[in-house]
């Protein structure tokens, strides 16, 4: 891997929030990485790595994830909250002009980003989301998110993970699902395995108006018009739809990607998905 530094900022109510950090050109604008609902800035070391150098590269991590404080108040878990938080981190490092990569919960800030102030996004990768939010893949995040298990070993936690997402990756090897265990589980208190994540991200879903924004998101794709911006869907999303990614890609200027016999999200490392990348960034 790449080297990287640990690197911290405020939030306005004042939690100390993680980013990796890997140095690259400055005369190019950098590289922002935004990770999904219960994820952390390991999802994304591969693809950071291959960019170091050529790009400098921010890796979040969203209160109440990895190295970032835990929110004292389990209502701020929302995506209005992390783009304060986003927009923090920007106001910090002075950064006034990026390319966003967003996963899941991460392609939603990318579009709020983008709303907020569109010239500022050099371009946009989109990873198994977009405007419409499929409900069934919705309530598939509300059975699972916020559920405390937590496992003696790595292997049994991996036997885990294959289990409950097999459907999602069913070409994967015990190999990769270690290396998925450990991108997205930590060693705990008592040397068990969990999460590595605050539970308590899942109180928002359920409020009635749950934890997404409850408005027309097209806006705020839309806000992405005449950026480079692509879309990467999974073969099997349930999250986006093919007839919401195909509407999206109607627009100029977006390219759709769809990854073979891989559910929601893929992980970023597919060589399609590391292929598309570079041709987005050949287009900044």
């Amino acid at each position: 891997m790449a080297d990287y530094e640990d690197r911290y900022w405020t939030s306005s109510d004042g939690l100390r929030l993680h980013f990796r950090h890997y140095e690259g050109d400055s005369s190019r604008p950098p590289v922002l990485c935004l990770p999904g609902l219960t994820r952390n800035a390991r999802d994304f070391e591969d693809l950071a790595a291959s960019l170091a150098g050529d790009w400098r590269v921010l890796c979040l991590e969203m209160r109440g994830r990895g190295d970032s404080d835990y929110a004292k108040d389990p209502m701020t878990y929302t995506p209005l909250h992390y783009l304060q938080d986003v927009e923090a981190l920007l106001a910090q490092e002075g950064i006034d002009r990026f390319v966003s990569i967003g996963t899941s919960l991460g392609g939603l800030l990318t579009m709020l980003l983008a709303v907020s102030n569109p010239q500022r996004i050099a371009a946009a990768v989109l990873n198994d989301v977009g405007p419409e939010v499929s409900p069934a893949g919705l309530e598939r995040i509300r059975g699972y998110v916020g559920q405390g298990r937590n496992f003696e070993t790595w292997m049994h936690a991996a036997r885990a993970l294959q289990e409950s997402s097999g459907d999602v990756y069913p070409d994967w090897d015990i190999t990769q699902w270690l290396r998925y265990a450990k991108r997205i589980m930590v060693l705990g208190t008592g040397g068990r395995i969990a999460f590595d994540y605050d539970m308590k991200i899942a109180e928002p879903f359920e409020a009635p108006e749950g934890a997404t924004p409850q408005v027309d998101m097209w806006p705020l794709f839309d806000a992405l018009a005449t950026r480079p911006v692509l879309i990467l869907r999974g073969e099997t999303s349930d999250i986006l739809t093919p007839d919401t990614a195909a509407k999206m890609a109607s627009r100029p200027g977006v390219e759709l990607v769809t990854i073979p016999r891989i559910g929601h999200a893929p992980t970023l490392d597919e060589p399609e998905s590391i292929a598309a990348i570079g041709r987005l960034l050949a287009r900044v």
